[in-house]
């Protein structure tokens, strides 16, 4: 999930508990599209992370440190020159935007107070940082975005600040009861849908959320929802907002344990995902550094157990079917049972039989009926009992064999599962020598070192 308008709401809360008034020491870029500002505040110092990186762009307050390059780049230079000494002194939303104003007291060259403002956009591949003024001309920003790559806003210094508006959105927070049921409501699209493509900063995760809260298919269309329906939509919609106005947030992140993946992360508790665990935490920094820490690690941990995966898989698949085959197998010597009553109701019965017959009919002495027996005409009824014993016999023999090979077959595919599993919730490189190890001395693998498949 990407940060949305409620996750940015909650952080603003939380950097204005934590930051508002606090001053500026320290501003470096760690990276080509990060900033790691040091900020002085009566708790003592506090770190806040930027990336305006497109694929993971976020921003938390941390307590770890980045080592920045021996030079500072140009955009970091101009930041330190204008506000390294600044106090931060508002820290705004924009609307329900994924936007984030920092406005910044400080010393002009001539000793006189003057503001600047620090604008962190986090919407995905178009974000950015941008520096400007107190009449928000842009200085500079970490990212240039020419009028070749954006006919909408150039992000260029000398250009006015500004964000475009995004048509047909409003802020969810400040709409009446007729507008959601008469207006968002009455979109001809799914409820979700018209949840989500109807306001500023709800994302897909909040929209479902809300959906089923209320009890209903969020994929259901918008012209079959009836008057209850729509009551039920709108208390669990303002309900969440109200959670958000009053900054009552329940931190969450939900995790798949089978997989020991992350699944999702927001500040209000996502109870649709009642299958998956759910850990609370106590800031949406928090929430976020766990995330992308958890996501980072089982992302370099599927990348680098791939190998594995395919061994395993490999197994399962083979194993599943060599026991399917083998209950197969054993399934036709079921009959061998029949082939024994045939055997001893020809040594009864067979000298009715005639040369040349190709069958018999004889009472079936275990339930008084007939029965038909096929008959080999090239061979005496004697030699036809003694080829239906030697079938029951094998089959028997068979079945036996297959009793133990079907149970080591079952203990295999068992055994192959167990490691799956475990490999699933591996979180280090320790877990994954060990799940390769233990393949390895049940003979999955032929070492450790130079992985090569069983057999």
């Amino acid at each position: 999930m990407a940060l949305d308008g409620i996750s940015i709401h909650a952080l603003v809360h939380e950097f204005n508990e934590n930051l508002l008034n606090g001053k500026i020491n320290k501003i470096s870029q760690p990276e080509k599209e990060e900033l790691l500002i040091t900020i002085n505040t009566q708790n003592g110092n506090k770190r806040l992370l930027i990336s305006a990186n497109a694929s993971l762009p976020f921003m938390y307050i941390t307590e770890d440190n980045k080592p920045a390059p021996a030079t500072a780049p140009g955009f970091c230079m101009l930041l330190r020159k204008h506000i390294g000494a600044g106090r931060i002194i508002e820290i705004k939303q924009m609307e329900l935007e994924r936007a984030i104003r920092f406005k910044i007291q400080h010393l002009n060259e001539m000793g006189d107070i003057t503001f600047k403002y620090l604008y962190v956009e986090i919407m995905g591949k178009h974000s950015n940082i941008i520096f400007c003024n107190e009449e928000d001309m842009i200085l500079d920003s970490i990212k240039h975005v020419p009028s070749s790559v954006s006919s909408v806003r150039e992000v260029l210094p000398g250009r006015t600040y500004f964000i475009p508006a995004q048509e047909g959105k409003v802020n969810p927070l400040t709409i009446s009861e007729d507008y959601f049921k008469n207006t968002v409501l009455k979109r001809s699209e799914s409820i979700f849908k018209a949840i989500m493509s109807s306001f500023i900063g709800i994302s897909p995760t909040i929209a479902n959320e809300i959906c089923y809260r209320a009890d209903i298919d969020s994929d259901a269309s918008c012209a079959s929802l009836f008057d209850e329906h729509k009551d039920a939509l709108y208390k669990s919609f303002m309900g969440l907002m109200d959670d958000v106005s009053n900054d009552n947030y329940i931190f969450n992140i939900v995790i798949d344990e089978n997989k020991g993946e992350p699944v999702e992360y927001a500040p209000v508790l996502l109870s649709m995902y009642q299958d998956k665990t759910s850990n609370t935490y106590d800031s949406m920094s928090k929430v976020l550094v766990e995330f992308y820490a958890k996501r980072n690690q089982y992302t370099n941990i599927r990348q680098k157990s791939s190998d594995l995966r395919k061994i395993i898989s490999n197994h399962i698949e083979r194993a599943s079917k060599k026991l399917d085959l083998q209950l197969k197998q054993l399934k036709d010597t079921e009959k061998r049972d029949k082939y024994k009553v045939y055997g001893e109701l020809l040594h009864t019965y067979g000298y009715e039989a005639k040369p040349q017959d190709k069958s018999i009919t004889v009472i079936n002495y275990y339930n008084n009926e007939e029965l038909t027996i096929p008959l080999d005409p090239d061979f005496t009824a004697a030699e036809n009992a003694k080829r239906y014993f030697d079938k029951y016999a094998k089959l028997k023999r068979t079945a036996e064999a297959l009793d133990t090979y079907i149970e080591q077959s079952k203990q295999e595919l068992e055994l192959l599962k167990s490691i799956e599993t475990s490999l699933n919730i591996a979180e280090t490189e320790s877990d994954l020598s060990d799940l390769r190890r233990e393949l390895s001395d049940h003979g999955f693998i032929k070492n450790i070192t130079g992985i090569k498949r069983k057999g």
